[in-house]
């Protein structure tokens, strides 16, 4: 559920004396637009040729931490595309890194951690859950700040401590987690060490970029859909919580395969993100009270324009059911996508009038 309205706006703003329209922090608010909102997961990178081209011979982690480059990433998919919202270009590995734990990103293989974390012993070997220097990525957002119009949102982002804690107990990418999901069974005070050090690094890492001008945040569990809801309700949801605490701003919490527990990642944010697998309609009857963000499917970004459109249409047209919606991908962007067919995809959203769609 989220945390109510005051003042007609869950987080109002200073806006001056000019009153400008940001659809993503309207939705956020519960102020439905009749453009529908839309940004994309992923949009920074992958799929757009300027984007391999700005990083070509960068590894992806020092991308990250270059203010002028990973503010051009940023700004890229704002330029080409026109979505609503421009999302951080960073890593969840970043606070890691930043945290002085040895991690890197090998090509075709993900992150790989220098020295995998699974005993008492390798948790209290952990440094600090602190950074000695983030001033790169304030700088980032500032710059990223001085050329997004006024009625573009800047989304700061993190991962979630589970999804943190799995690539740090795994040692590297892994399909089942089962080391991860071992080790919060058979040592839950362990466990409780280990996700609490991932809490404050995601907790801190939002809180730099929401100081450095990030005017909403998405909070991403990418492996929780793993885990039963009695098992994500004892040992990930209070660390998530954790993470998002005392944070200002709107936040989006997003998962996938995690319809068995929705309503849980509700608790205390604005909106959820949700996957393709799951109607949105369906989603608003389980979380009534929230904004609702997704869900096309990524696969049909490959079956055509009138397929994508027509799909595109029933996504908005069920997301009426919600208080607003965000118009997203049920997950992110493929590599392979054409970047043309996402750059129609908005403009033919932005054409859309949800008044008349409604009745």
């Amino acid at each position: 559920m989220n945390s109510g309205i005051i003042g007609g706006e869950l987080f109002p703003r200073n806006i001056g004396v000019i009153l400008v329209q940001q659809r993503i922090l309207d939705a956020l608010n519960h102020q439905r637009s009749t453009t529908p909102p839309v940004w994309f997961m992923r949009q920074a990178g992958r799929s757009l040729p300027e984007y391999k081209k700005a990083r070509e011979g960068i590894a992806m982690l020092d991308s990250c931490l270059m203010p002028e480059l990973a503010a051009e990433i940023t700004l890229q998919p704002v330029r080409r595309h026109d979505v609503d919202a421009a999302i951080f270009f960073s890593d969840i590995m970043v606070p890691l890194r930043l945290a002085a734990v040895g991690v890197d990103i090998q090509p075709g293989v993900g992150p790989v951690l220098d020295s995998p974390v699974r005993t008492a012993r390798d948790i209290a070997a952990l440094p600090a859950p602190t950074f000695d220097d983030a001033s790169m990525i304030a700088e980032a957002i500032s710059l990223i700040r001085a050329e997004l119009t006024p009625e573009k949102t800047l989304l700061g982002f993190a991962g979630a401590p589970f999804t943190l804690a799995a690539y740090m107990v795994e040692g590297r990418p892994s399909k089942d987690h089962l080391r991860a999901r071992a080790l919060m069974h058979s040592d839950p005070d362990t466990w409780d060490k280990l996700l609490t050090w991932c809490a404050t690094v995601s907790n801190l890492f939002l809180h730099v970029q929401i100081d450095a001008g990030a005017q909403a945040v998405q909070l991403f569990d990418s492996w929780a859909g793993s885990l039963s809801r009695e098992t994500y309700a004892r040992h990930v949801l209070p660390y998530s919580t954790q993470a998002l605490e005392n944070v200002t701003v709107p936040r989006i919490h997003f998962g996938t395969n995690t319809a068995h527990f929705l309503d849980l990642m509700a608790e205390g944010v604005e909106a959820v993100g949700v996957d393709h697998r799951l109607p949105l309609d369906e989603a608003a009857r389980i979380v009534p009270d929230t904004v609702l963000q997704g869900n096309i499917d990524p696969a049909l970004l490959f079956a055509g324009a009138d397929t994508l459109h027509a799909h595109a249409l029933d996504i908005v047209r069920r997301g009426l059911a919600a208080p607003a919606h965000i118009v997203n991908l049920g997950h992110g962007v493929p590599p392979t996508t054409d970047p043309g067919v996402l750059t129609e995809l908005v403009a033919y959203l932005h054409s859309l009038d949800t008044d008349k769609l409604i009745g």
